[in-house]
């Protein structure tokens, strides 16, 4: 397939050379401006690392389906925990509105009582290790790994369906939530947990992102797995060897771009 650059330029294929119009979108993109109607806008609004690292964890979990739909749900969040989203959940504030016995759908697939279990499972752990993010440097170095242990702890903890099971599927809303943990120097995403190397992050991936990817050629599948955000993220290394996911933003501009022509 064709795609187009930036001034008009034609690209045929998925070669480094061909792709510098991605770094310009990188660099276009990767503004404070990418917060407006984005869910990583909330981290922003708390004060802390730890109310910024649990307001980030639970923006991850509700980030599905339709901005229009997901985000007051977010706002909804922010505005109970008046900020202090933190003690919010570790001292089980939350359960003055959620409680495992009201099964009415709080978010799609979410009944509150789900998402009940889920804050009690956080809440145990924030209670244990202090913040999500010590128990994940206490097994993981390396992006996947990190994916693995999150979804491994409340798995364990007979959390699913809000946290994905296991890392058969592309693990989408984990995979941003570690970007936005990880990766430093941005205007966008936080950069609290320095224990991991960046250049080990896997792509977010869903069907929208893998639709444009597979029009760049970057890589070639219907199936928006783990495999498949991997390879993605394997491609986007050859253009970003230093922070592959720059790639997200440049996709993001891309596509944005895409729909303007």
């Amino acid at each position: 397939a064709t795609v187009w650059g930036t001034g008009g330029r034609k690209f045929k294929s998925c070669h480094p050379d061909n792709m510098d119009f991605l770094k310009h979108y990188a660099e276009l993109y990767e503004t404070t401006d990418f917060l407006n109607g984005d869910p990583s806008w909330f981290m922003h609004q708390v004060s802390g690392s730890d109310n910024q690292e649990t307001m980030a964890f639970i923006a991850s979990t509700l980030s599905y389906g339709s901005r229009k739909q997901f985000m007051p749900k977010i706002e909804y969040i922010l505005q109970l925990s008046e900020g202090n989203v933190y003690d919010w959940v570790k001292l089980q504030n939350y359960r003055s509105i959620f409680n495992h016995d009201d099964n009415r759908s709080f978010y799609r697939l979410y009944s509150y009582s789900a998402y009940c279990n889920f804050l009690d499972v956080y809440s145990s752990l924030l209670n244990e290790y202090h913040s999500l993010g010590k128990y994940v440097q206490m097994h993981a170095k390396t992006g996947y790994e990190a994916v693995e242990t999150i979804c491994d702890y409340f798995s364990s903890h007979s959390v699913s369906v809000i946290i994905p099971k296991d890392t058969e599927s592309a693990c989408k809303r984990v995979c941003m939530f570690l970007r936005w943990m990880v990766r430093n120097n941005s205007p966008v995403d936080l950069g609290l947990w320095s224990f991991i190397d960046k250049r080990t992050l896997i792509m977010p991936l869903d069907t929208h992102v893998m639709q444009q990817s597979n029009t760049l050629g970057l890589i070639n599948s219907k199936c928006a797995s783990m495999h498949t955000a991997i390879k993605l993220t394997d491609s986007l290394r050859t253009i970003f060897p230093d922070d592959p996911l720059r790639g997200d933003f440049a996709l993001f501009g891309f596509g944005v771009n895409k729909v303007n022509k």
